[in-house]
C-alpha cells in the first residue's frame, strides 16, 4: 500500500510537469497578448487607440486557449477610457492577467492620451501609459514534497510604454510598445518566458461604406518580439446595417478564426472561434480557442462606433 501511495504521488508529479512543460512550450511560440478582436479594441496594445471614440467606454475580453486542458493558457484584458474634449484627450485604465500552467503575469497601467490636429480631417494621437507588472510562478504546485520545486517565484517591476496613431473617421495606422522593460520578469522559468520580454506592433485598418447600410473593414495587426519571427494578423469584417459584423482573421502562426459581433449605440458584444491550419493537434483534446468581448459606451448623442 505504502509503495503505491508513492507511485500515485510520483504519477501525478510527473503529469503535472508534463503538462507544464507542454504549455510553456505552446505558449512560448505565441506573441503576448494576441487576440483576434484587435481590429476595434486596441487600447491595450496601443492607447492612443482610445482617441478614436468619442465616447467613454468599458471593454472586457476573454480568451481561453487548448480547451479541455487544465492550466492550458487562458488569458483576460480590461481596459476603460474617458475622454477629456476640452484639451482633445483621454485618459484610462489597461489591466491584463495572462494565465498558463503554473505561471501568471498581471500588469496594470494607466494612460494618458493627446490628440493633435493636423488638418480638417487627419489627427495624430500620441499616449503613455505606465504601472505595474507582477510575475508569479507557483513551482510549489508541482509537487510540494519536492526540493526542485521547493520555491515559488514573486516578481514585480515598474512598466512604461507609449503609442502613436495617424486616423482619419475612415483609417488608423499606429504604432506602439506598451510594455517597454529594461529588464525582462521570469528568469526562473523553465524555458525563457518570451511573452515577457518587450513587445513591439504596429495596428491599421480602413472601413468603406460606413455610413451606409453595407460596410468592409480590412485590419492588420504586426507584433515583433525579441528572438521570435515577425507575427502577422490580417482581419476582415463586414457589417450589415451597422448593427451585425461577420469576419474572418488569419494569422501566421497557421491559426484561422471566424468573428462575429452585435454593435449598438452603447454596446458591443463580440465572439471568436480560433482553429490550427497545420498538422500540429494534440491527442484527444480541443485545440481551438475561444474568445468573447464585452463593450459598454456611455456619453451623450453618441453613434454607433465600427472603426
Amino acid at each position: 500500500m505504502k509503495n503505491h501511495h508513492y507511485y500515485q504521488i510520483a504519477l501525478s508529479a510527473s503529469l503535472s510537469l508534463l503538462l507544464f512543460l507542454t504549455t510553456v512550450k505552446i505558449h512560448a511560440q505565441q506573441q503576448a497578448f494576441s487576440y483576434n478582436q484587435y481590429a476595434d479594441n486596441l487600447i491595450t496594445l496601443n492607447p492612443a487607440y482610445s482617441l478614436l471614440d468619442k465616447a467613454a467606454s468599458i471593454n472586457v475580453l476573454g480568451r481561453r486557449q487548448f480547451i479541455g486542458i487544465e492550466g492550458a493558457p487562458a488569458t483576460l484584458l480590461f481596459n476603460g477610457s474617458l475622454p477629456i474634449p476640452s484639451i482633445n484627450a483621454t485618459v484610462g485604465i489597461a489591466v491584463v492577467n495572462d494565465q498558463f500552467a503554473i505561471e501568471r503575469l498581471t500588469e496594470v497601467n494607466v494612460f494618458f492620451a493627446k490628440a493633435i490636429t493636423l488638418n480638417e480631417q487627419t489627427k495624430l494621437g500620441v499616449s503613455l501609459n505606465a504601472g505595474l507588472k507582477n510575475y508569479r510562478a507557483n513551482y510549489q504546485n508541482l509537487d510540494p514534497n519536492d526540493p526542485t520545486f521547493g520555491t515559488d517565484l514573486r516578481e514585480t517591476q515598474p512598466n512604461i510604454g507609449f503609442g502613436i496613431m495617424l486616423y482619419t473617421d475612415k483609417y488608423y495606422v499606429g504604432i506602439s510598445v506598451p510594455q517597454l522593460s529594461i529588464q525582462s520578469l521570469g528568469t526562473a522559468s523553465v524555458q525563457q518566458a518570451t511573452y515577457l520580454q518587450n513587445h513591439y506592433y504596429m495596428a491599421a485598418a480602413y472601413i468603406f461604406g460606413q455610413q451606409e447600410d453595407f460596410a468592409i473593414k480590412p485590419a492588420a495587426l504586426a507584433s515583433y518580439t525579441k528572438d521570435l519571427p515577425v507575427n502577422l494578423n490580417f482581419s476582415t469584417t463586414i457589417y450589415l446595417k451597422q448593427l451585425l459584423g461577420i469576419g474572418a482573421n488569419y494569422n501566421t502562426n497557421k491559426q484561422l478564426a471566424a468573428m462575429l459581433s452585435v454593435h449598438g449605440k452603447k454596446f458591443k458584444i463580440g465572439y471568436s472561434y480560433e482553429f490550427g491550419t497545420g498538422t500540429t493537434s494534440i491527442q484527444g483534446y480541443n485545440n481551438a480557442t475561444s474568445e468573447l468581448s464585452l463593450t459598454y459606451r456611455f456619453g451623450n448623442k453618441i453613434s454607433t462606433k465600427m472603426l
